[in-house]
């Protein structure tokens, strides 16, 4: 049992500090080192460079998650972003098409949208911190394509969103960059719509710096991908991949742009997939315990999961609804006083990852004031494995009195 430290205030809790780090991931596991050390010794690192009868890292990796996720088809690219922009070309988006997606996400969403030089149409946030349902069943004649971003492992009711979007003749790009190993209603986060991208960069649920997977079951959009990710004519050596036939309709028309992984991060990453289920346990144990400390905490708001979702714990967040930027701010100072490093998506400025869809001055906005205002109070903090469950409870307590105290100071009467 956690002591989550629920009882009345004392004055030793008001100096506990938390001295861990935010950033600090766990280290690759010895099988992934092993497989590591026997690609760089072979010398064979591109995935294309294979000894005779030699699968490859790469392709097993492919094969490994499309199993596990019940696709026909994946591929192993650079990076999460480059899989989004890759799913994009694949499907035929041109530029000046517009795409829908999500007011809050990440950068690398909207990137990818303007990579391929089609123009992001911005879609709400509920205080669920899911997509506007409401707002997308409105806008869904705007656009042929939905890049949905399950922005911080929230997934929204996705039947619900399937129904919209099969309605309007809206093919979905699912942005799982943090669910992988989520699901809804038990179908994999990925599988909803025509195609999923995943990221393998070293904050998410699987560590190798930086890479990026997509799935799909369309075999011509499985082929262009392949090709737009630098195969030349190589796509023989795939092994999770449609046959020849369908590359021969698409090898002359799909531009490469190259983009693939490399066998030294797959074979990173491919004991890691295996021990996935496991560590999605151990996540969700940390955020049960940060879950319930902040609980009832006064001027903070728990986000609700929603009945149906298989959620990672990697990350948490909660909202300080309507309070001004200057308490906010003071909360945030507080528990970085303490070592607590929280996250805050409502600034007017970009800070390091966070920022709002009025930020990317590329991709035009009208303003969306009931999403401003969730947007405004945003916060968000990473649960890496290197904290223990009596990391989480002190972190819980360090939020739990500094928002507590902040909040009573600008209701106290005067």
């Amino acid at each position: 049992m956690v002591d989550l430290g629920l009882s009345p205030p004392q004055d030793w809790r008001m100096n506990e500090r938390f001295h861990g780090s935010f950033t600090q991931q766990e280290p690759i596991p010895e099988e992934g080192i092993e497989a590591a050390l026997a690609v760089l010794r072979s010398g064979r690192l591109h995935r294309y460079n294979l000894a005779p009868d030699e699968a490859g890292e790469v392709a097993l990796l492919e094969q490994e998650f499309a199993a596990r996720v019940g696709a026909k088809y994946c591929l192993a690219v650079a990076s999460g972003g480059y899989a989004m922009a890759c799913g994009l070309r694949a499907i035929g988006v041109r530029p000046g098409d517009r795409v829908l997606t999500n007011a809050f996400t990440l950068a690398p969403v909207p990137g990818a949208i303007a990579s391929v030089g089609a123009v992001p149409v911005f879609v709400g946030v509920t205080e669920g911190l899911v997509i506007d349902l409401d707002d997308l069943a409105a806008k869904a004649d705007q656009a042929e394509v939905l890049m949905l971003s399950h922005m911080r492992g929230h997934i929204c009711d996705m039947d619900r969103l399937m129904a919209i979007c099969d309605a309007a003749n809206v093919r979905v790009i699912e942005d799982c960059a943090h669910t992988m190993g989520a699901a809804w209603r038990g179908l994999p986060s990925g599988r909803h719509g025509v195609l999923g991208c995943y990221s393998c960069q070293t904050y998410k649920h699987v560590n190798s710096g930086e890479g990026g997977l997509l799935i799909t079951d369309d075999e011509e959009v499985a082929a262009r991908a392949v090709m737009l990710s630098g195969s030349y004519m190589l796509y023989g050596r795939h092994l999770a991949a449609p046959g020849s036939e369908v590359f021969e309709r698409v090898k002359y028309d799909t531009p490469n742009v190259s983009g693939r992984m490399d066998h030294l991060r797959a074979a990173i990453l491919r004991p890691q997939l295996r021990a996935l289920d496991r560590q999605i346990a151990r996540w969700n144990a940390r955020y049960s315990v940060v879950e319930e400390g902040l609980r009832d905490t006064p001027g903070l708001h728990v986000v609700a999961r929603r009945e149906g979702e298989a959620f990672v714990g990697s990350s948490i967040q909660f909202l300080l609804l309507d309070w001004g930027e200057a308490a906010i701010a003071e909360a945030l100072r507080r528990c970085a006083d303490r070592g607590v490093e929280l996250k805050w998506f409502g600034g007017a400025e970009p800070v390091a990852f966070t920022s709002r869809y009025d930020s990317w001055r590329y991709a035009p906005s009208e303003a969306m004031p009931a999403t401003d205002r969730v947007l405004k109070g945003i916060v968000d903090m990473r649960l890496p494995l290197t904290f223990s469950l009596e990391d989480c409870a002190l972190i819980a307590r360090i939020i739990r009195a500094e928002v507590s105290a902040v909040h009573q100071s600008c209701n106290r009467a005067p």
